[in-house]
């Protein structure tokens, strides 16, 4: 089994408030993803906060379709931990992973917000390939959040 961490920051023009309510909503994760991968959710949920769940009970299913209509993995979509403002822990089955383990953080920096993504993953992939196309899904991500609220470069 190879454990593979990657992370991933950037330093955003947008307040504390005005993040959390795009990292949270399936819009903005929606926004961050296209076109690459379109993440399915249940009709009529439009935030993660939506939803009540205990911490470590999934929040629902979602097909994770390359381009938006090939389906690739299926996620049970599962948060551990949920703090408004300031971060989430997700910790979710998936098919193509053994371990799937997404911390996002909001933190005060320099006048900005940082937002940082800390991956932790077991592919069940050959671990070059899944390394590959998560960097690559995340470098996006970023790019589409300093595109959306501005960077100071970092």
């Amino acid at each position: 089994m190879t454990t593979i961490q990657l992370s991933f920051h950037s330093d955003l023009n947008a307040s504390s408030e005005e993040l959390w309510n795009w990292i949270t909503s399936i819009e903005g994760i929606g926004q961050e993803l296209r076109p690459l991968l379109k993440m399915t959710a249940p009709t009529g949920i439009r935030r993660l906060q939506d939803i009540e769940a205990a911490p470590g009970e999934p929040l629902f299913h979602s097909w994770l379709l390359l381009f938006g209509f090939l389906p690739i993995d299926r996620s049970e979509l599962t948060l551990q931990q949920l703090e408004p403002g300031c971060g989430f822990l997700e910790q979710s089955p998936m098919l193509s992973m053994r371990l799937w383990r997404h911390q996002r953080t909001l933190t005060p920096h320099n006048g900005r917000i940082r937002l940082t993504d800390t991956l932790t993953f077991e592919p069940r992939l050959p671990a070059f390939v899944a390394k590959w196309f998560v960097r690559t899904l995340f470098e996006h991500r970023h790019a589409v959040l300093r595109r959306t609220f501005g960077t100071s470069g970092s």
